[in-house]
């Protein structure tokens, strides 16, 4: 794996909650970070797959986003 070293800013509180963390895990800030980061853009990925799958279905039903509140509203109130 190709590798480059970058610099970011944190707020020091989150870079102690960080490093703490990181020792309890016995790995070093830029495993942790790095870990932290592919977790963020896995999820990340997997919203836009859900919600992607949730446009087809509404198109698929002829349901409009202005229709979308409604729906919630009448789902809830159990219409």
């Amino acid at each position: 794996m190709n590798t480059q070293t970058i610099n970011i800013s944190l707020p020091s509180e989150l870079l102690k909650s960080a490093d703490k963390l990181a020792k309890k895990e016995s790995r070093t800030r830029s495993e942790l970070i790095r870990e932290a980061l592919r977790a963020y853009v896995k999820e990340l990925s997997a919203w836009e797959d859900l919600f992607e799958y949730g446009r087809k279905q509404a198109k698929k039903l002829g349901i409009k986003p202005k229709d979308i509140p409604r729906l919630i509203d009448e789902y809830r109130r159990g219409i």
